[in-house]
């Protein structure tokens, strides 16, 4: 598929090579910048609890050990020419990037290749790198906002794999092994379940044939896919009271949202636009600066996969936790009888638009948003789908996912007694 060049997309191409590996190529020869995304469709969504971290574990330690380079001797390479080589994991997939002048580009590239393909995970590394992540679970506790959180996701997800940190626990990370690490690589890390973005100034032709030289004899397994099945998520909310020695109670609501593929995901990402982001939004106006409950207030509704959450927080006085919890539910929930104005809608789209584009200023942030809508299945056209969706969205569509969604909160409030 190739779009022709415009303010907002450059030259755009899309092939699947024959082992199934997808190639999204954006051509912008802007900069003498060349950035590259190897995304895995493969995330801590798809971990048992038992081995809760796991992928988290796998990305730290991608770019410490090959086959045929050790940590330093990858570190040397990249920092030798400039380069940026890293790894990361989240929810729904795990992500290698790269970037580059365009004159390096292909050896980094085929660094990444050896990285992606041929890890490791020496012993020694994953000892540290297993020291280092419980060291980091344990501070979370002392993090009063991250305790709440971590603890309204858990109610609200039971079960479900988001339903934990995506670092792990304590209990899972101290009993993960190098053997876990190489099984899950070579389950989830082949070509018919990787997308690799190719963006900068480099041609389509140029950046397809690269990909056939690192990735083309890549094998496809004899074995499937592992299944991915969600479980049934908790049905009952729940209220929880956590104490903890705290300057300022923290309170959060979260309620169960759907997925990116729903028709209320544009009309909830307008409300967590209006309700929660930045000093004009709703929530900020309302709560803090009119009635002065709250010392910060927000709220986000993530893109999931598979069923996402509503949730919106705030720190305010201990004494006004009581208030400030109906204040905040109530400036929520009353989008379901009230909806928006045309001006609150129009301001909400022109908002939501305008930070998306800020998104996709560089070469790294429209791959990785490409990239990503190809691994959560929606094709690199969600780009466009998307703001035009948004563009589209009516009040009445607003009023009904408020309505649908946005009525029965899990709470979490923190602080002391």
């Amino acid at each position: 598929m190739t779009s022709p060049p415009s303010v907002d997309r450059p030259l755009l191409h899309r092939t699947v090579l024959k082992n199934g590996l997808v190639v999204v190529v954006i051509e912008n020869s802007v900069a003498d910048i060349v950035s590259a995304r190897m995304l895995v469709r493969a995330g801590s969504g798809h971990e048992t609890r038992s081995q809760a971290g796991l992928f988290s574990l796998i990305s730290s330690l991608l770019t410490k050990g090959t086959q045929q380079f050790t940590s330093m001797e990858i570190a040397e390479q990249v920092e030798s020419i400039g380069a940026s080589l890293g790894s990361d994991a989240s929810a729904d997939y795990s992500l290698v990037s790269l970037k580059t002048v365009s004159a390096d580009f292909e050896p980094i590239l085929a660094l990444a290749a050896e990285v992606i393909r041929h890890p490791s995970f020496p012993e020694a590394e994953l000892d540290l790198e297993k020291r280092l992540t419980l060291q980091s679970i344990r501070s979370m506790r002392e993090q009063p906002f991250t305790t709440a959180y971590n603890a309204l996701r858990a109610a609200m997800y039971g079960e479900h794999p988001y339903s934990l940190p995506g670092i792990g626990t304590e209990d899972s990370v101290a009993l993960l092994s190098q053997d876990d690490l190489f099984q899950t690589h070579k389950a989830y890390y082949r070509p018919d379940n990787c997308v690799l973005v190719v963006a900068g100034r480099i041609t389509v032709d140029k950046a397809v044939a690269l990909a056939e030289q690192n990735f083309g004899d890549w094998e496809v397994p004899d074995q499937p896919l592992p299944p991915l099945v969600y479980p049934t998520l908790p049905l009952q909310p729940t209220h929880q009271e956590i104490t903890q020695l705290t300057n300022q109670a923290i309170i959060i609501i979260g309620y169960q949202s759907p997925t990116v593929k729903d028709p209320a995901y544009g009309p909830l990402k307008l409300i967590s636009t209006y309700l929660g982001n930045g000093l004009s939004s709703r929530l900020f106006v309302e709560l803090r600066e009119k009635r002065g409950l709250a010392y910060d207030v927000s709220a986000f509704y993530p893109t999931r996969l598979s069923h996402s959450q509503f949730v919106a927080h705030m720190g305010t006085a201990p004494e006004n936790r009581a208030i400030a919890l109906a204040g905040l539910r109530d400036e929520t929930e009353r989008l379901g009888e009230a909806g928006l104005t045309v001006e609150e809608l129009e301001a909400s789209k022109n908002k939501l638009l305008g930070q998306y584009a800020l998104g996709k200023q560089t070469n790294a942030q429209t791959g990785q948003l490409l990239g990503w809508y190809e691994i959560l299945g929606l094709g690199v056209e969600f780009d466009q789908v998307f703001q035009e969706t948004i563009r589209k969205v009516t009040a009445e569509e607003i009023r009904t996912a408020a309505q649908a969604y946005l009525t029965e909160p899990f709470v979490v409030v923190l602080g002391p007694t």
